[in-house]
């Protein structure tokens, strides 16, 4: 069994603020080490159901966060940046799950520190016409290469997003939304004991990849500045709905990785990096 994990930190046990998960901000040092228990918890969890091989991906923000040091040493690591496929950089059709470790909500969801990919910079984003963050838009491009979404972790409002985009996947709340940036946290003992039980019972069970999304698939997206969105029109293939929104069209992963390069030029023109 070949296990991937693509890990967030918005969604880890015990994170409210943005000084929890970014670098500098005064409680990054330990929020990056809660995000490696959060992990190491469903590595174990992964090893404990059978799993011989487990690739896990720093999806964060720098995707520098988890020290190699902390991580449990069954699993390999993917570090750093740029990556052609960001959040799912290293994920291919040969491995018989995901594990979507530390997610949050979309923007506009009042869950902990919810947002898509670039803060204040996306307003919104629609797979098919129908709105998606992070979290719906791994598991379609999951879908597409045959790789089920088996369990998620985050507070109680991304496991809500989840669950009303794949009703199959098992989600982990490791803490409950009193707002944006405030939680009821489960104390970090038994958050890591639920993770590492719902992994190992999830990767234990067979499982069907959830249906592809269609080839022809639109992508679209709309962002706070027009001169964003102007652009990206430079770009083959893409078009505008109004000054602030384009899109685009094709299949799953392609259009993932199209979205990283249109955050990159995003970063380019606003000096706002995507952290995920």
């Amino acid at each position: 069994m070949r296990i991937y994990i693509s890990a967030d930190m918005e969604g880890v046990t015990g994170l409210v603020d943005a000084d929890d998960v970014q670098p500098g901000g005064r409680d990054y040092e330990r929020g990056r080490l809660m995000m490696a228990e959060d992990v190491n918890a469903a590595v174990r969890g992964a090893l404990a159901a059978g799993a011989i091989d487990i690739t896990v991906n720093d999806a964060h923000g720098p995707m520098r966060n988890i020290l190699p040091e902390s991580l449990h040493p069954a699993a390999r690591l993917i570090r750093g940046k740029p990556k052609h496929m960001g959040m799912l950089e290293g994920l291919t059709p040969d491995h018989d799950a995901m594990l979507c470790v530390g997610y949050h909500s979309r923007a506009g969801a009042l869950g902990v520190l919810s947002h898509s990919f670039m803060g204040h910079e996306i307003e919104d984003i629609w797979l098919n016409g129908r709105c998606v963050g992070e979290i719906a838009l791994a598991q379609a491009a999951a879908a597409a290469l045959g790789v089920p979404v088996a369990v998620l972790t985050g507070d109680d409002r991304a496991c809500e997003e989840m669950t009303e985009w794949d009703t199959s996947v098992t989600t982990v709340p490791v803490k409950y939304a009193r707002d944006r940036f405030a939680a009821d946290l489960r104390p970090a003992d038994e958050a890591r004991e639920a993770i590492e039980e719902a992994v190992t019972a999830a990767l234990s069970v067979d499982r069907t990849p959830a249906a592809p999304p269609p080839a022809d698939s639109t992508l679209t997206v709309r962002w706070q500045s027009s001169s964003v969105a102007s652009t990206l029109l430079g770009i083959p293939g893409v078009t505008a709905t109004d000054t602030r929104t384009v899109q685009a069209q094709g299949t799953l992963p392609a259009l993932y990785r199209l979205f990283g390069v249109w955050m990159r030029v995003a970063t380019s023109l606003t000096n706002q990096a995507p952290y995920c």
